[in-house]
């Protein structure tokens, strides 16, 4: 009874705190996002949904099959609906069993969990409910120990595992059947945990042409800038740790020299990042169709089900949508592991460009299957590992907005440019605060100022 107990009250608070994010984000409202004056802001307002550029909003309308309000309503609804399965998350604890998105618009976020005593607070959240046989937690574990299984391994018949919260399994896609079957023995994975589905892809980095704005690779191949960064008063730009190896030296789409590899990690993972000389300035911009400017506000990594779109040199801007986190994936060069699978289309050459939602960095293409006439799966390496890793911090345009203001009693453990993750705490103005979706930080986001991004605890 008393973690019934303290489960419901943790339950209670998440109603409270996302009812009115719902009743705004998952209405399909045009005015949704938009908070009563004097209120805290909505999640589609901290995310800067408005700032949607008109080429994300194109692509998206060409891709996913909708029209420029359709677009606008699906960029609200994901934020809210990202914030509200946060909070359920923290709230629901062991129980938790993924969440994703439904729609065209998506305006439908299903939240699943084991205990059928957590379905009536769910609903009363706003969100679908789903009682399932394992949790999240138990799921991962699952695929970790198919990783730890596959190192060594020949797996280039069952190349791509990820935990697939739609279905409540661990899903392995395999060209023989058999492969998978061999690497779930081995890992010691139940079946009643496991998925395995035939499929024809040999996914591979996508090497030649790159996507973004381009950059050559001592003076040979080509491959695209993720996202521009800084270090520091250093400037550069994340990308695709298969594009270069440490000590690389890159140069600019106008062949004019501009920097070196300082880092770079593949397989395994597949990020890099590049340090550039003083001739090369780091803008908080994707480049767009047509050469437009697609401004970056931050970095919150978006639900499954979420649109998703993609910047490259060889295909330009393509759209899709999310379909799992924390994948792996196994390359001729081997396994790498974290990554997001999605819909998007790429071919070669759009390595290392930029996957962005709305105006939230996502992650830089690494690999895939098909290509932007039949259609494919892709896979990138998402940002806040790579940004973590290295220690840089995203180039972004701020909030586009006047300052917010600090707090009455600034100060405390949190500090702009930190990589947050889920279920971490800070304190700030003396009061402790919990993330719920995972970004790096920047003025302006302090905790109480982003609700979408920070819970009091």
């Amino acid at each position: 009874m008393p973690h019934r107990y303290r489960h419901s009250r943790a339950m209670g608070a998440a109603v409270a705190a996302t009812a009115a994010l719902l009743v705004a984000g998952l209405s399909g409202s045009a005015s949704a996002g938009t908070a009563p004056a004097g209120s805290a802001p909505t999640a589609a307002e901290t995310l800067r949904t408005d700032a949607a550029p008109v080429a994300l909003l194109s692509a998206m309308q060409r891709d996913l099959g909708l029209d420029r309000q359709q677009a606008e309503r699906r960029l609200v609804n994901e934020a809210e609906a990202g914030a509200t399965a946060a909070r359920l998350r923290a709230a629901l604890g062991g129980d938790y069993a993924g969440a994703w998105l439904r729609g065209a618009e998506s305006g439908t976020l299903t939240v699943a969990t084991t205990d059928a005593d957590d379905v009536a607070a769910i609903e009363a959240a706003g969100a679908a409910a789903t009682v399932v046989r394992h949790s999240l937690a138990d799921l991962d574990a699952a695929k970790s120990r198919l990783d730890r299984a596959a190192t060594g391994r020949d797996t280039t018949d069952a190349p791509v595992r990820y935990v697939d919260v739609r279905t409540n399994t661990v899903t392995v896609q395999a060209v023989r059947p058999s492969a998978a079957r061999t690497l779930l023995d081995a890992a010691g994975v139940d079946a009643g945990l496991a998925r395995v589905e035939k499929s024809a892809e040999r996914p591979r980095p996508l090497y030649d042409l790159r996507g973004g704005e381009a950059y050559y690779i001592n003076n040979s191949g080509r491959c695209s800038i993720g996202f521009p960064v800084t270090k520091g008063t250093q400037q550069g730009f994340a990308t695709a740790g298969h594009c270069g190896r440490t000590g690389a030296s890159t140069s600019g789409a106008n062949r004019v020299a501009q920097g070196t590899f300082q880092g770079s990690i593949f397989p395994g993972r597949d990020m890099a990042w590049v340090a550039t000389n003083s001739s090369w300035t780091a803008t908080p911009y994707v480049s767009g169709a047509g050469g437009q400017n697609v401004q970056v506000t931050g970095s919150t990594q978006a639900p499954v089900g979420a649109s998703v779109c993609r910047s490259g040199s060889t295909t330009g801007w393509h759209c899709g949508t999310v379909q799992q986190h924390n994948t792996s994936v196994t390359y001729p060069e081997g396994t790498i592991s974290g990554v997001t699978r999605t819909t998007v289309c790429a071919e070669p050459g759009d390595s290392g460009g930029s996957y962005i939602s709305g105006s939230q960095a996502q992650g830089v293409t690494s690999g895939g299957s098909g290509d932007c006439r039949s259609g494919g799966t892709t896979f990138f390496q998402p940002i806040n590992p790579l940004l973590q890793n290295y220690g840089l911090t995203l180039k972004t345009t701020g909030d586009g907005g006047e300052d917010p203001g600090e707090p009455e009693e600034p100060g405390g453990t949190w500090a702009a440019g930190t990589v947050y993750q889920p279920g971490d705490t800070v304190t700030y103005g003396g009061a402790t605060y919990r993330c719920l979706q995972g970004h790096q930080a920047q003025q302006g986001w302090q905790p109480p100022n982003v609700p979408a991004l920070w819970q009091r605890v």
